[in-house]
């Protein structure tokens, strides 16, 4: 858990580089999880953060949970933004920030109703900033959650496959044992409208069924409006390609992996390849995990032909989907410190998807492995 002080050090860091921008500014933060990040506690309330330094959290539910979760000052119960507005002010003339990915018009409104906010400015790219460098607290956490990422991955799942099983029943199975490691029971995600119980698993082609999900592998679901889960009436045959993609985490901090299986019986030649191919390719972009590192010239020199997807790799930590991207036009250079998972995949027609997926920290050595490092197909 990170300290009082490191929470002060996050809230003095975004009031940098909004300063950086403007000399009189006010950021207002309504997002849950951006207020895990600088109060370590998950309410519904505004975290209001003044061109001054100076910050005040005004909470709806639960006032009293936020006072014994927060080790900071400065947290005032709220009924209305009335309240907030009582406070600090109508915020005439300066600059205000939001969060313009997550926030609806309707409660910028009721904002504005209390509030002097002309042309609010997007917060989002630099809490994304900010969060996307993780401090050795943060580290520390997602260390454990890939040891157990791996765990799982390695040893429960195989355990879990029975011939006759259904996706469903994978996934229920799976999400059983991942509380038992102590997982945290959700898998958040910034994309907008993106859901997600586990992370995405297929038997056999399966995996390549078309999703709306971005990213590299598919699923069927359970029907038309819930396209996630897994097919009940697909079942695990001998022969079977397995494709098991998905998060793990613990106290708000993800790692992410995906690891491919083949159920009694050797995988083809042709999926053998083509996994190699992935790990190979993991293996270089892991390896260039280093400080001052461009992400769009890894995803250009990464030899990956014929990508469906547009990305190679994306940042992860509070979301399973932050920055950075290894993807073309993204140049900001990586810092030691983010964490990355590098997920290069193949379809092969006919049989699944194959690949890999894993989470590593940046170093000045290159990335350096939090969930167990490269693996070949499992035959189970």
């Amino acid at each position: 858990m990170p300290t009082k002080q490191e929470l002060l050090s996050r809230i003095e860091r975004l009031h940098a580089a909004l300063s950086a921008q403007t000399r009189d500014y006010t950021a207002l933060i309504v997002d849950k999880v951006n207020q895990y990040y600088f109060t370590r506690t998950l309410q519904d309330g505004l975290l209001v953060i003044k061109s001054t330094g100076e910050y005040a959290f005004f909470v709806r539910n639960s006032y009293e949970r936020a006072v014994n979760e927060s080790p900071l000052e400065n947290i005032f119960p709220m009924k209305s933004y009335k309240d907030a507005a009582d406070v600090i002010g109508e915020l005439g003339g300066s600059a205000v920030f939001v969060e313009t990915e997550v926030m609806p018009l309707a409660m910028l409104e009721r904002l504005r109703k209390y509030f002097a906010i002309d042309s609010p400015q997007s917060l989002d790219r630099y809490i994304l900033n900010l969060r996307a460098v993780k401090s050795e607290s943060e580290l520390a956490v997602m260390r454990e959650s890939g040891k157990r990422h791996a765990a799982l991955l390695d040893e429960v799942v195989p355990s879990l496959l029975r011939e006759g099983m259904s996706e469903v029943e994978l996934t229920a199975d799976l999400f059983a044992a991942m509380l038992k490691l102590g997982y945290h029971g959700v898998s958040r995600f910034s994309m907008f409208q993106s859901q997600a119980v586990i992370g995405q698993l297929g038997f056999g082609t399966n995996s390549l069924y078309p999703t709306n999900f971005d990213g590299p592998g598919g699923m069927k679901g359970l029907c038309n409006a819930v396209p996630i889960i897994g097919d009940a009436t697909r079942f695990l045959q001998k022969g079977d390609l397995v494709f098991v993609d998905t998060a793990f985490g613990m106290d708000g901090y993800h790692t992410d992996r995906t690891q491919v299986y083949s159920f009694k019986s050797e995988p083809s030649s042709l999926a053998i390849d083509a996994h190699e191919r992935c790990l190979q390719v993991q293996r270089s972009l892991a390896a260039q995990l280093k400080p001052n590192a461009i992400p769009s010239e890894l995803y250009k020199n990464a030899g990956f032909e014929n990508r469906n997807v547009r990305f190679l790799g994306h940042g992860v930590g509070l979301y399973v989907d932050e920055y950075p991207v290894i993807t073309s036009g993204f140049d900001v250079p990586l810092q030691a410190g983010m964490t990355i998972a590098l997920e290069p995949k193949a379809s092969i027609e006919g049989e699944g998807l194959v690949g890999t997926e894993d989470t590593y920290v940046v170093t000045e050595n290159g990335g350096v492995c939090l969930t167990g490092g490269e693996r070949g197909i499992i035959v189970v």
